[in-house]
């Protein structure tokens, strides 16, 4: 749509902004539009974690190892850097609906592919255009949250992008397991349902109230993503909580339903769905119940939650106890809600609106870099020496991550600025 300027009127995506309206001249969009505007985040994460329930179905039709498993995992995660090292640059100069249609085309892609792959190379194909879209929507699409929100609302805005980005990661096992096990054509059905809430969260984007960029462009298109002078201290706080958060969770992701073969004999999707499903709703819910504390509290608190995640998996592969797995994916699951709500929340109170989704960019840059290697590593180790021995070694190194990140944050804790 078209942007004129005058001396009291700018119009934005087709609407009428006065300039003596609200903070900064604009008027605050209405809270609905906000939560609509987080809707493309959860539905591109929706499809992130959709194939998970469905692997042991291609393991058996296409045969492969868990170490080939955990590779087509990491292919989603070299899509999501590749894609962080493009989007939020692209999307703090172009604007978010540049960055997030063309990043739906391709989530919409990959549900093409997945729905039709007999290969490993085509599930590496999907995986890779799914890290593609996920990589755009942590960036721009969590900035277009925030954009919608204004600055008088910056808390309820992170709160809304982190809990849409953890919900929709959660409701795609769950989604994909039941319909794999309950319609026909199983690693189809869940693609094409998926495809609908893509469609919907197209529309959504292209009635979003945001604004053009106005600054000039300054730097490379193509770079790794930071911070302004000044806010490098919120983002190390954030990438030492919410890396390990993420790390855990995606171990659940990857092996998660191969852990539970081993314990309980079963393949059932619906029950590799579920354990998904809750180790996402609890990062939902913890967010809710932590956002009036404390950014570095909430930071620490991940850090703990982390750190028992581990201890709790590693107790469970050795006395092969399944209540105590599922209680190490719901403390994986609040780790990384609180490490990413705090770490969000730390760059939405101190970075510039036309850096945010930079800042956003590089947070999670910093958490699936080890999230790509760990998994992996651990993957490839479970083949050589078993998956209790792998699970083990993989437990006990992230414990130590997850420590040394807590113990980051708790000695930074005076020296982070609380903005409001």
């Amino acid at each position: 749509m078209s942007e004129t300027r005058s001396t009291s009127v700018q119009a934005v995506d087709g609407r009428q902004r006065s300039d003596t309206a609200g903070a900064g001249g604009w008027d605050v969009a209405p809270l609905w539009w906000v939560w609509l505007a987080a809707w493309p985040v959860t539905a591109v994460f929706v499809l992130s974690n959709a194939a998970t329930p469905l692997y042991v179905l291609w393991q058996r039709d296409i045969g492969f190892s868990k170490g080939t498993l955990t590779v087509v995992f990491a292919f989603y995660i070299v899509g999501l850097i590749g894609s962080l090292l493009v989007s939020g640059v692209v999307s703090d100069r172009l604007g978010r609906k540049p960055v997030l249609l063309p990043a739906l085309g391709l989530a919409l892609a990959a549900c093409l592919i997945f729905a039709n792959a007999t290969t490993v190379a085509a599930l590496i194909v999907a995986r890779l255009f799914t890290g593609v879209a996920v990589g755009a929507v942590v960036s721009a699409g969590m900035a277009a949250v925030t954009d919608v929100a204004g600055p008088e609302r910056k808390r309820i805005a992170a709160l809304l992008a982190s809990c849409a980005m953890v919900f929709g990661a959660g409701l795609g096992p769950l989604l994909a397991g039941v319909l794999s096990e309950t319609l026909p054509a199983p690693t189809v059905t869940v693609f094409a349902v998926e495809a609908v809430l893509l469609g919907t969260a197209v529309f959504a984007v292209l009635r979003m109230p945001v604004r053009r960029p106005t600054l000039p462009a300054k730097g490379g298109w193509v770079r790794v993503p930071g911070v302004p002078h000044g806010n490098g201290r919120q983002l190390a706080l954030g990438v030492a909580v919410f890396a390990p958060g993420i790390t855990a969770t995606s171990f659940v992701l990857s092996l998660g339903p191969s852990l539970l073969s081993g314990l309980l004999g079963t393949t059932s999707r619906i029950v590799a769905g579920a354990m998904a499903f809750a180790m996402f709703l609890t990062a939902t819910g913890v967010q809710f119940a932590v956002q009036r504390l404390s950014r570095p509290t909430i930071l620490t608190a991940g850090a703990v939650s982390t750190t028992l995640s581990m201890v709790t998996l590693i107790v469970a592969v050795h006395t092969s106890a399944v209540p105590v797995l599922i209680a190490s994916a719901l403390l994986a699951g609040a780790g990384q809600g609180m490490g990413q709500l705090g770490g969000l929340s730390l760059l939405n109170a101190g970075v510039p609106p036309q850096r945010l989704a930079e800042a956003n960019a590089a947070l999670n840059v910093g958490g699936y870099v080890l999230a790509g290697i760990l998994p992996v590593s651990a993957g490839y180790l479970s083949d050589a020496v078993g998956l209790t021995n792998g699970a083990t070694v993989f437990g006990a190194v992230l414990m130590g991550l997850a420590v040394i990140g807590g113990l980051v944050v708790v000695g930074n804790r005076r020296r982070v600025t609380e903005p409001a």
